[in-house]
């Protein structure tokens, strides 16, 4: 089996960027290795339609990304199978997320899908050029870790934590909004 962790979202806009800062947490600080599958960790960016390529040729994938849910908290969590989405999962929220459900709906009708799992979170502040994430999202990252690892464990992959960096060291420092200022003396 090949096996997709997929991050999408748009760093721009603060917690959008959820997915993008998370995949690169996760692969800066484990290793996954399987006698059998293998596990591919893609920046998928905003891309959507662009992924379709990459995307149908995996057997499975694992999509970390905001999403809307009717009634969420800020930083509620949800894990759960593509075709069998929660209720209050409504798809509306940024452009690139609502073109993500497009590009898997078409990939479905053709037959391209992977069987796909989602792991989202709800955002709490979308600023453009607002880089970095709020405290409410940095505070769920150790829960999305835990169901990622329960996840990929459950298919047989073992963990090795490497090191134990945190999200926000990931980030660059810019897009932390800390980038020195020089006055004219």
């Amino acid at each position: 089996m090949k096996l997709l962790l997929l991050g999408i979202g748009n760093v721009l806009f603060a917690d959008e960027g959820i997915g993008v800062h998370f995949l690169h947490y996760m692969e800066e600080n484990y290793r996954f290795s399987h006698p059998l599958h293998s596990l591919t960790l893609l920046d998928g960016g905003t891309l959507a339609q662009g992924l379709t390529p990459i995307i149908s040729q995996f057997d499975e994938m694992l999509l970390v990304d905001t999403v809307n849910a009717a009634g969420a908290n800020p930083g509620q969590v949800y894990f759960f199978d593509f075709d069998k989405a929660p209720a209050e999962i409504d798809w509306q929220g940024s452009a690139h997320e609502v073109e993500m459900l497009q590009t898997l709906t078409m990939m479905e009708m053709l037959g391209d899908r992977p069987k796909t799992w989602v792991l989202g979170v709800t955002p709490t502040r979308l600023e453009p050029m607002r880089l970095g994430l709020s405290p409410e999202l940095l505070s769920v990252v150790p829960l999305m870790e835990e169901v990622v690892l329960k996840h990929l464990r459950s298919l047989g992959f073992e963990v090795e934590r490497r090191q134990h960096r945190p999200i926000e060291e990931l980030i660059p420092s810019a897009w932390q909004g800390q980038i020195p200022i020089h006055e004219n003396s």
